[in-house]
């Protein structure tokens, strides 16, 4: 029993590889059902989640934090989802997401510029200049995203398990490699990493659910003991912010105790992003 997520840049046969690692493992394969299932649960429109989980934040909305507000959302969903176990997951940003699960198998497909351009100009019936400029922005926003909001770079191989190039290998090569990896024991779910889901998947929904009031703030989770983080320090001097947030958090399901921590290092430390460590 495990978890896969599978990242891809458009047009690279990620999304074939993982239908069929899917299929051939009998787990759920999922991608743009989270966000049907985020926008249906927070009254989101689609296309804003669309956006949250692949354009880089504009300058406004790092400022009003209504980017943070969507990717919440979905985060929450997702680690739902996970927390059910056998998933394969393709959509954006699962690498993120999940990154500190010990039992997720993390894989990048890549796929040479020149195929994914004939693929585009196939598809799209677009012509090759077309093509190819799309691809080159669609990835750099992609690549920006997680610079900006996670200061980590997709590109980075370091970030994944296994870095599989569709060329020499065939999408029935990579299918068949990542089945028989996510086969390892080190990948196989175990009380303690199911454990840890839990307990992200929990802070994530509180986190949900309070975005609205205070955006800025990291919220953990151990065991049904909740600790929400003042990321800008403002908790101190707004009690009533403060009793809401403890109101808010208290009515979630599997919330034992919410406790409220002021910032250990107010210097510079509300600069650092709260989803660095969900």
């Amino acid at each position: 029993m495990s978890v896969i997520t599978i990242s891809r840049g458009s047009y690279s046969r990620g999304k074939e590889v993982a239908e069929r690692v899917a299929e051939k493992l009998g787990y759920a394969c999922i991608s743009r059902d989270i966000l049907l299932e985020a926008s249906e649960a927070f009254n989101i429109p689609e296309i804003k989640l669309v956006r949250a989980i692949h354009d880089a934040p504009s300058v406004l909305e790092r400022f009003t934090h209504g980017q943070e507000r969507y990717i919440s959302y979905i985060r929450k969903v997702l680690l739902h989802h996970v927390q059910k176990d056998n998933v394969v997951y393709h959509g954006l940003a699962g690498h993120f997401f999940l990154l500190n699960i010990p039992h997720v198998l993390k894989i990048r497909i890549i796929a040479d510029m020149e195929d994914r351009v004939a693929e585009e100009m196939a598809r799209e019936k677009i012509p090759e200049d077309k093509a190819r400029y799309l691809l080159k922005k669609d990835d750099d926003e992609r690549r920006k995203w997680g610079l900006q909001l996670y200061g980590i770079d997709t590109w980075d191989s370091q970030l994944y398990d296994m870095v599989l190039h569709i060329k020499t290998l065939t999408v029935d090569d990579a299918v068949n490699i990542i089945v028989q990896t996510a086969g390892k024991p080190v990948f196989q779910a175990t009380a303690r990493s199911q454990a840890l889901v839990d307990d992200l998947a929990l802070a994530a929904t509180v986190q949900a659910e309070l975005v609205k009031v205070a955006p800025r703030l990291e919220v953990t989770a151990d065991n049904g003991v909740v600790r929400i983080g003042d990321m800008e320090g403002a908790l101190a001097v707004k009690q009533g912010v403060a009793d809401e947030i403890r109101r808010i958090a208290g009515q979630v399901a599997g919330v034992k105790e919410v406790l409220l921590l002021a910032p250990e290092k107010p210097e510079g430390y509300g600069s650092v992003n709260p989803f660095h460590k969900l």
